[in-house]
């Protein structure tokens, strides 16, 4: 039988504590009244979810457009949990850390995930590098990149951790590679209750390297005319999502992702990514940057590189590109802006669009 949101599995913790779902509701107010923000925070949240309604509002991002409350329902959270439970193969009992600010749908999942799963979840501060018992084994484990980043450094003694909200880097890639971890990278937003593919990353456990994203149960792929991925998945969503991420479809169950649609540079009549582009400079450049472009009277558009607190001049940053092996003529940019600061939604994420506007108006 199919658990629904408005029951607690009776191996779940919270804390190292087990909770019905009336006390549950106290625990939810102890910490809206004496916790610490981030645990207002969650406490919030457990109200909403513990309350008789059967959806919630939740906010998204904004990383790819103006930040907008949503209608989710409970029991379309319910089945995201169950569906990321047997992908990853999560256990009654099994050990969770949640280290996501619970403001948005990924600390809210964790959460949802540890009562519906039957899960031993410990909450801490959702800091950039999580303070918590390295040594301490957990099964699950959700992390942004930055966050992936830093815990790294201390050997954290996790099964499976899957790390979203902003692209993986290559130096992230190389730290990833020599962990004992599983790491998934995954894809997917707040309107698809968090991820819907994902595509595991090299490491110790798992040394195979895949470049596309596999769907999750009861998920089903296609494209519109723009190339531009459409997501169907009946158990969370009403009808089709149709996206703005170009991809290269392998199956209905299987795609590359190419970029953002809105991103797409048109250049002389040469289509450029910038998100490929810019994984390509991330073994040039040490700092935050953005490939963009903006208009040029003979090409149309041509590319720009936007810098933050650049730490070389122009002219080196121009030799390293011209020097780059993997960079072809059409992708080196012809100008380049530098700005102090990158402008950044509430958890951390770079606001592309508004970064770019800002800069150009300089």
């Amino acid at each position: 039988m199919t658990p629904t949101f408005d029951k607690i599995h009776n191996r779940f913790k919270f804390n190292g504590l087990h909770f019905t779902h009336e006390e549950f509701k106290e625990v939810a107010y102890s910490l809206v009244k004496e916790g610490e923000p981030y645990e207002k925070i969650t406490g919030d949240f457990l109200l909403d979810w513990l309350n008789d309604d059967d959806f919630l509002m939740v906010r998204t991002s904004g990383a790819t457009g103006t930040p907008k409350n949503i209608k989710l329902q409970k029991q379309a959270m319910v089945n995201s949990a169950i569906a990321t439970g047997n992908y990853f193969g999560l256990q009654p009992g099994d050990s969770a850390l949640d280290c996501l600010p619970s403001h948005f749908i990924a600390g809210k999942m964790m959460l949802v995930r540890a009562m519906i799963l039957g899960l031993e979840i410990d909450c801490v501060a959702p800091v950039s590098l999580p303070v918590f018992d390295y040594r301490k084994p957990y099964d699950f484990c959700a992390m942004i990149p930055l966050q992936l980043s830093k815990a790294l450094d201390h050997k954290p003694n996790i099964r499976t951790i899957i790390v979203g909200g902003a692209e993986v880097s290559k130096q992230l890639k190389s730290k990833i590679a020599k962990c004992n971890s599983r790491v998934y990278e995954t894809y997917g937003m707040t309107e698809t209750v968090t991820h819907v593919a994902v595509k595991p990353l090299k490491s110790k456990a798992d040394p195979e390297v895949s470049s596309t994203f596999k769907a999750l149960p009861n998920v089903k792929f296609s494209q519109d005319d723009r190339q531009c991925l459409v997501i169907q998945a009946t158990k969370l969503l009403k009808g089709k999502l149709v996206t703005n991420d170009i991809v290269n479809l392998i199956s209905d169950q299987e795609f590359e992702w190419l970029g953002r649609h809105d991103n797409v540079i048109n250049s002389g009549g040469i289509k450029l990514f910038p998100e490929q582009i810019e994984s390509k400079l991330q073994d040039i450049l040490n700092d935050r940057f953005i490939v963009a472009s903006e208009e040029d009277g003979t090409l149309g558009e041509k590319i720009i590189l936007i810098i933050e607190n650049p730490s070389d001049s122009e002219e080196a940053i121009y030799d390293k590109m011209k020097a780059s092996d993997d960079l072809n003529k059409h992708e080196i940019p012809k100008q380049i802006y530098t700005t102090n600061k990158f402008v950044e939604t509430i958890n951390g994420k770079i606001q592309r669009s508004k970064t770019i506007a800002s800069v150009m108006k300089k």
